[in-house]
């Protein structure tokens, strides 16, 4: 018996190169295969290029930051959202009431 390097299930191999259990454990670890390497042809194509924050600070960004916004930028959306997302819930409950 071997273990299915994708889900860890116990199987019974068929051949002795097989390290799948199943079709579709093959099929989700080769799709994430191609998208890990679409991510680094990426982030090689990044490599000297200056590319700045599109969140509003223009900070120069990493070569590894796939989103385009800095982390300071991120998290001040994400507050924005979340007090946004409260505002809206307090006028929910004022209007009900």
């Amino acid at each position: 018996m071997s273990y299915c390097i994708w889900c860890d299930k116990e199987f019974l191999k068929k051949s002795n190169k097989q390290i799948y259990c199943s079709t579709e454990c093959r099929q989700e670890a080769s799709k994430e295969k191609i998208l890990e390497r679409y991510h680094i042809e990426k982030r090689k194509k990044r490599k000297g290029k200056v590319r700045l924050c599109a969140g509003g600070c223009k900070t120069q960004l990493s070569i590894y930051n796939d989103s385009g916004i800095c982390d300071n930028c991120q998290v001040n959306n994400r507050k924005m959202n979340n007090f946004i997302k409260e505002l809206r819930g307090y006028f929910e409950y004022e209007i009900y009431e």
